[in-house]
Order: structure tokens, then sequence, then C-alpha cells
């Protein structure tokens, strides 16, 4: 018998945002349904269906809280909704044509537009890694000069002082083999550029702290020699480019 969503589960490519998505059902399995659209950011874990549920009712909540213990009877914590105003706060915001529409720094523009429009020797950062930069600089540079970013901002740091006082911190979730070390070196480069350029700005530093499996710093010296750099820095500019702009 055909089942469409294991023979063709790719519906997109890694390069573009998605536009295509497989229906789910309520119980997280497969419809069959293709939906021409992106799929909502939702925490989901498709499961065999089960012959007896046992416990219903706190599996569900514990799925939906990530086992987090957040919710309680007087606040239901509820991460999607903010998730998916961000996406589409970032999505209407990479839309823009001009860049000097985009209220970020040049060094930071050139690097979007490098990320985005370069043409790449070897692999190309996926989309899911342009994302997440994306996200972190909208956040950072953009979110606080509009009204509704102001407000994502307020709703995310309140969350911040309810599950973690007196440390801020902002987490970017992505699936196993999206390439999270790429995501980190995007990150760092463009926090050192601008804050080499903006010393005394509060949005840009020079210190990172990175924590990492132990098993992560014990790859073999042929392994490491093997890999190539991913070119996610644009070349420096010449003097008559950059009093070209």
């Amino acid at each position: 018998m055909s089942n469409p969503f294991f023979d063709h589960p790719i519906l997109n490519s890694p390069y573009a945002c998605p536009s295509r998505h497989w229906e789910l059902d309520p119980d997280g399995q497969p419809t069959q349904r293709v939906l021409e659209t992106r799929r909502r950011a939702e925490f989901i874990t498709p499961i065999p269906k089960l012959k007896k549920r046992k416990k219903s009712s706190q599996q569900a909540e514990m799925l939906f809280d990530e086992g987090l213990n957040l919710s309680s009877a007087a606040q239901q914590y509820d991460p999607t909704s903010i998730i998916n105003q961000v996406r589409q706060a970032v999505d209407s915001w990479r839309s823009l044509p001009n860049p000097g529409q985009w209220q970020v720094t040049p060094e930071t523009a050139r690097l979007l537009q490098h990320w985005r429009h370069h043409t790449f020797s070897g692999v190309r950062p996926f989309f899911c890694q342009v994302e997440a930069a994306e996200t972190a600089i909208w956040l950072t540079e953009v979110a606080p000069l509009t009204k509704a970013g102001k407000l994502l901002l307020d709703h995310l740091t309140s969350a911040n002082k309810d599950a973690n006082p007196e440390l801020m911190r902002l987490a970017l979730k992505l699936a196993t083999g999206a390439g999270k070390t790429t995501v980190m070196a995007m990150l760092i480069a463009w926090q050192t550029i601008n804050a080499v350029r903006r010393p005394t700005s509060k949005h840009f530093t020079r210190g990172f702290l990175i924590c990492a499996p132990r098993s992560h710093h014990q790859r073999p010296p042929a392994r490491l020699a093997a890999q190539r750099p991913q070119q996610l820095l644009p070349r420096p500019r010449t003097v008559a480019q950059r009093h070209a702009g």
C-alpha cells in the first residue's frame, strides 16, 4: 500500500524558506495531505498511536510544557505563540528589498547580504542557519526600534524573569544535523565585527562562552584538516570599494 508521507517525506529545499508541509492530525499522525504553507512552530512529537492511553491528560500537558513544569493552574506557559510572532516579524523584515530599510548597522547589512546571496564555492548556509542568525539580529538591532518589536521583547524579558531571574537568555532551537556550530560562528562574527566598530554599544560583545560536549573536542587531526572553511565572512573591501559604498 502506497504511503506518500514515507515515500516522499522531503518537500522543501534546505536553502529556501519552507513553503509546503505534510499535514498531521491532532495525534501527530500524517493525514497524507500536503499543505501549501510553512508549518507553524508547535511542539509535536509524532509517535505510533497507542491502543490504550493511560494518564492521557497528564501526558498531553507534559508534552506541551516539554516537561519543564513551568505551567500552573493560574498560568499556562505557551511558548509557541511568541515563536510564531517572532518568525512572522522576521519574515516581513527579511522581505524588505532595500538594505537601507533593514534598520541594522552597515556591517550587519553586509553580513546578511553575504549569507543570503554570496556564491559559495562549497556548501552554503542552510536557510534554517541564516534564519537563526537573522532572528538574533532582528531581536537585537531591529525590535527595539519598533512598537511591535518592543512588545515581543517585553514578553521575552518577562518570561526570563519568571523562569530564570537575573540572567537574560534566548535560545535558538534547531534540528539535529542542522549545523548549530555554523550558526554559532555566524553569531560570533556578527557580534565581534560590530563590537570592534562600536566599542561603547551595549548590543555587541567580544566575549563568548562556548559550552560543548567533550567528544566534540576529540576529533582526529586528519578530520579537522579535511574540514573546509564555509566563507562565512565577506572579503575585505578595497579602498576604492569602501569609497564607492
